[in-house]
């Protein structure tokens, strides 16, 4: 006679046992037809499921956000499913939801092609209307490694063989198609409308490249067709907005196979990169932050020293010089307690705060390449603070304030934060752990923050909070993070002279607002869709001429506004002025200076934005004004 206590805190009393669509439909006929599955005592179930005992029950619908994902996890079933009815010698191997949908992974004689995509496409949706029932069964490890290779199915006996011998194993089966998983899923194929096949792509089995190459199909899959119908137009937009198609369009960098990952930086791009690190260093110089600078290469044994060879070595580039061995820097924190150990520290100097727009390099493998999203060579806005236990809390405070206040500057208000805790492959005892994860979430709650606990993520040294922050089309990038280390300053001899003349180790804060400077810059490509602040912009104004007859003085409003420290080029050439007007707006310059005859006469130039808007007339003192006033404001105009 089970007691079921729904979210509301109201009872439902059975005299029997009942699932989990039983308990659906005593709720109401409306429920019943949208529940996906059911949450009992915080464990995701089946609709099918037996509540046999008192429970704390919800229901799951496309509503919500665990109900999204068994969604994308159904439909990439259901990708697998009609892959196999179109191609039965497939074979299936994974198929995991991934942000805003799914993939899965096949083996198979030939290429699929754009072709087959659309007929697998037509086959889902053909089987989708089927309404065909999805049943769960278990099958002991060897019974399911039978089952699979009595189908054909190598690559999933295989994942099963990797399975401890005891474990018991979930079957889900819809029609002739069954599939290995945890679950749960949709109770039928009809929850299943709104998805889009994307893509083909090639991914190596269990990611090794020495392993046979299998195909990947990837797919989105949403709670409603309008919600599928939103983020295809986001990826429209996004598409638009790629930062390597502006990149190129505006001639800002660019990457060539002599140097792959890195990123070659043209006039146009540097400039922005230099107003970012402008701006940064005005923040830091404020906050108190000594700007340094350390060596790119170092050696091995300080990398074995500070952990970071042990975790990281697969990822470092390497180098060998009379007898030793080396490594380019994938990160500045051991270089950075370095000079923290050069002479005897006092507490009095704590908190002593290190700055180091640090140029780091990472063997990141080929295929995760991405523009400036994803590179080999970075520069990170690096800092590290050396301080006491006691100061913990007001420097990691001080630096949530302006990591906020930051990126409010660059025009992101919505973020994201999340406490990483401590990972299985670490360094320092449990009791470290401990204490530094209740300092930070202890802090995050001072604060008053809003944040999610994001379990074993933190960095093997210390846990971390990380800010992530959501673009113009609500695309989420993770770009800040602090970090509490208790370790690293240990294990490479830092110390300092405390009040009563004991030595003791510092705590180490690591902490970065942008996290790199050429991600963060592909970020702001997209989310200005290229239409940069006036004080970020590479050329800040463009002088345009309507005829030869104005050349000089275009020529001598050039050096005017250049003197007075503004970004300013010309264009003189002999088009006509539409023509020239209409070439900068759409290089997105923020403001066009045009001049004919009747400025010459008036010793002015007219004035319009970007976006057409005409303001004018204006005296050269003026325009430098305007431009004055959009800089020293961060306008974001």
């Amino acid at each position: 006679m089970p007691n079921i206590t729904l979210p509301d805190g109201k009872q439902l009393h059975f005299d029997h046992s009942v699932t989990v669509a039983e308990v659906a439909i005593s709720i109401g006929a409306g429920i019943a037809k949208a529940a996906l599955a059911g949450k009992v005592n915080g464990k995701l179930v089946d609709t099918s499921y037996q509540i046999v005992t008192d429970v704390d029950f919800k229901l799951i619908t496309a509503r919500d956000a665990e109900g999204l994902e068994i969604i994308r996890h159904s439909t990439a079933h259901l990708l697998a499913h009609a892959v196999k009815a179109l191609f039965p010698t497939a074979q299936v191997t994974i198929g995991p939801v991934i942000e805003d949908g799914f993939y899965y992974d096949f083996a198979y004689e030939r290429a699929f092609t754009s072709e087959d995509l659309i007929d697998i496409e037509a086959k889902m949706r053909e089987l989708a209307d089927q309404n065909i029932e999805i049943t769960r069964k278990t099958l002991s490890r060897d019974q399911a490694i039978a089952f699979f290779r009595n189908q054909g199915e190598e690559y999933k006996a295989q994942i099963i063989e990797s399975i401890p011998a005891h474990e018991t194993l979930s079957l889900y089966q819809q029609g002739d198609f069954v599939d290995l998983c945890r679950g749960p899923h949709v109770p039928n194929t009809n929850k299943l409308s709104a998805f889009k096949l994307m893509k083909i792509a090639g991914a190596y089995w269990r990611g090794d490249s020495k392993n046979a190459m299998l195909q990947r199909i990837y797919g989105t899959a949403w709670a409603d067709k309008k919600e599928l119908q939103a983020y295809l137009l986001r990826l429209e937009e996004a598409e638009k907005r790629d930062h390597r198609k502006i990149g190129r369009a505006q001639n800002l960098f660019h990457f060539q196979e002599e140097a792959p990952g890195m990123v070659f930086w043209h006039p146009e791009g540097w400039t922005i990169v230099q107003q970012i690190k402008h701006f940064l260093r005005k923040i830091t110089k404020a906050q108190g932050y000594q700007e340094i600078n350390t060596p790119q290469i170092m050696s091995r044994s300080l990398w074995e020293a500070s952990g970071h060879w042990q975790q990281f070595s697969a990822n470092m580039f390497t180098l060998a010089s009379e007898e030793r061995d080396f490594a380019v820097k994938p990160m500045s924190c051991p270089g950075h307690v370095q000079i923290f150990k050069q002479g005897l520290r006092s507490y009095k100097e704590l908190p002593l705060r290190f700055a180091e727009f640090g140029c780091c390099h990472r063997n990141e493998a080929s295929g995760a390449l991405h523009g400036l999203l994803r590179v080999r060579g970075f520069v990170q806005d690096d800092g590290h603070i050396f301080c006491t236990e006691d100061q913990i809390g007001q420097e990691v405070e001080n630096f949530i304030d302006s990591l906020f206040g930051v990126y409010k500057t660059f025009g992101f208000e919505d973020i994201s934060v999340k406490l990483s805790t401590r990972p299985e492959q670490r360094v320092g005892a449990d009791e470290i752990w401990d204490k530094a994860e209740n300092a930070l979430q202890e802090i995050l709650q001072r604060k008053q923050l809003k944040w999610e606990l994001n379990p074993g993520e933190g960095a093997f040294y210390g846990p971390k909070v990380e800010f992530k922050l959501h673009d113009c089309l609500g695309r989420v990038w993770q770009c800040g993070t602090v970090q509490l280390d208790f370790s690293m300053p240990a294990r490479l001899g830092a110390s300092y002279v405390a009040e009563d003349s004991s030595k003791k180790i510092p705590v180490m804060i690591h902490r970065a607002i942008i996290g790199t400077l050429e991600r963060f810059t592909g970020i702001l490509i997209e989310h200005y869709a290229g239409k940069w602040p006036t004080w970020l912009a590479p050329w800040q104004a463009v002088v345009l001429n309507i005829t030869d007859k104005q050349q000089d003085y275009a020529l001598a409003t050039i050096d005017q506004l250049t003197q007075s420290g503004f970004r300013i080029k010309s264009d003189l050439r002999n088009e006509k002025i539409g023509f020239k007007i209409r070439e900068h707006t759409l290089q997105r310059v923020p403001f066009l200076l045009v001049i004919g005859e009747r400025e010459v006469e008036t010793q002015t130039v007219s004035v319009r934005h970007r976006n057409g808007q005409d303001l004018g007339s204006m005296s050269l003192e003026e325009v430098s004004k305007l431009l004055e006033t959009k800089v020293a404001t961060y306008d974001l105009d």
